[in-house]
């Protein structure tokens, strides 16, 4: 829909202010820790073991897209979530597809490392991708995103 077609009265309340900063913040956290990664930086990546850092850098550079894709593409739809528009669906949905490949590969790879604690990780940033999605998604069809 667009804004001329749209039905009278459909507002997208203030959840979508609500969805939109939660997605910034989360996601931009996301986007600051593929940063320090990819540029190595050594005092953000101190805490983490030797074995997971040379696994990481080992990794095939279409890794490395499909992470980009994942942080960039969902803080991109939280900001046209907040923008009221419909190219949120597009992004949440690319960043979502993304970090379910990333993350089947991560799992299917026998050689991983695994950190003790982090298990859940993948589950909660695959959750809230969905989450995300599912939200604009609805918002799309309620005729609140132009």
């Amino acid at each position: 829909m667009t804004e001329d077609t749209a039905p009278e009265g459909v507002k997208p309340g203030w959840h979508i202010w609500l969805a939109g900063g939660l997605g910034l913040l989360w996601n931009g956290f996301g986007c600051f820790d593929y940063i320090m990664t990819v540029t190595r930086n050594a005092a953000y990546l101190e805490p983490y073991p030797k074995e997971m850092l040379d696994y990481w850098f080992a990794m095939p550079w279409w890794m490395f897209g499909l992470w980009a894709v994942g942080v960039f593409g969902a803080f991109l739809a939280s900001a046209a979530l907040l923008m009221k528009r419909e190219a949120a669906v597009t992004l949440f949905a690319a960043s979502f597809i993304a970090s379910m490949i990333s993350f089947i590969t991560g799992a299917m790879d026998q050689n991983a490392p695994k950190m003790e604690g982090q298990e859940f990780f993948p589950w909660l940033i695959m959750g809230l991708g969905f989450g995300f999605l599912a939200y604009s998604y609805w918002q799309m069809k309620r005729g609140a995103l132009r």
